[in-house]
């Protein structure tokens, strides 16, 4: 029986990439329901897939993730994992889907909850921005800011895995992508602009057609401005991830048993216990 992965927000739900990924279950906002409300819904998924991941972007509400500690405090059980995300809204959505395949895979549940960090690393998502003004989730410069007073000035900002900024159209030569093939998934905001179909994408080499979504509600927040275009390039297939997480070595949680890669427990939150090799994969090449 697969593990099942819940999310905080439907905006973290996108199109399975085929037809055999299960869908996220998306949990209630906690101002809409009660907390035994939230207990029972939490309880039913426990007890219909043996665990279960919930995905918690960091930047959601602190009532959300209260509300989840409390929810696993309440049903003392070890077989629900809070898996917390840096990563922008599209890039979160990205990571979602991407547990959603990998737990059809022989992974166990332990193993798929500490995958998220390293998935998160091959992830590179990004917006192209009409205005830096109130970017605060990314380091701005102080050029950025007075290049922003511009009249028609766009910024191509990449989050994660190391922040960069560059103005469309002047140098982009920094904006270097990934090392590997991946795909393009694109969310258009209130900003007009082509540039990651036209311009980064051939610069990134992704690979097939560029794929387009609905911006996620909470994007324009996160981005300090509704005037934007959101992109994530990522790792789409399924034997790839497979190898990748994998290739890593496991360990057993000393505190709750579980299985686990890196150097912290995906359940309980628990560091390994000795030096481990760093949660990391080796190189994926095209």
């Amino acid at each position: 029986m697969p593990t099942a992965i819940a999310v905080t927000g439907a905006d973290l739900v996108l199109p399975p990439t085929d037809p055999a990924t299960p869908n996220a279950a998306v949990l209630a906002d906690p101002a809409a329901r009660t907390l035994d409300d939230s207990v029972t819904e939490l309880r039913r998924l426990v007890d219909r897939f043996g665990h279960v991941l919930v995905v918690c972007p960091a930047s959601a509400p602190a009532a959300v993730a209260h509300r989840l500690h409390a929810v696993r405090g309440l049903l003392e059980s070890d077989r629900i994992a809070l898996v917390r995300t840096d990563l922008p809204p599209l890039g979160a959505a990205v990571l979602v889907r991407q547990l959603r395949a990998l737990s059809t895979c022989d992974f166990s549940p332990g193993v798929l909850a500490s995958a998220a960090r390293l998935l998160a690393h091959y992830i590179y998502a990004g917006a192209v921005l009409g205005s830096v003004s109130r970017l605060d989730r990314v380091p701005v410069t102080l050029g950025s800011h007075l290049k922003g007073w511009l009249p028609g000035a766009h910024f191509a900002v990449l989050a994660g895995p190391t922040p960069r900024i560059v103005r469309v159209g002047a140098d982009e030569s920094g904006f270097t992508g990934p090392e590997f093939a991946t795909r393009l998934l694109v969310a258009r905001g209130q900003l007009a602009t082509e540039w990651p179909t036209t311009a980064l994408a051939p610069r990134w080499a992704v690979a097939g057609p560029v794929e387009e979504t609905a911006l996620p509600a909470s994007s324009p927040a996160w981005w300090g401005t509704p005037k934007l275009t959101e992109f994530a390039a990522y790792l789409p297939d399924l034997p790839v991830l497979h190898r990748l997480v994998a290739s890593v070595r496991r360990e057993t949680c000393h505190w709750c048993g579980m299985e686990l890669i890196g150097d912290r427990c995906g359940f309980c939150a628990a560091p390994l216990a000795g030096p481990t090799a760093p949660a990391q994969a080796g190189p994926v090449t095209r």
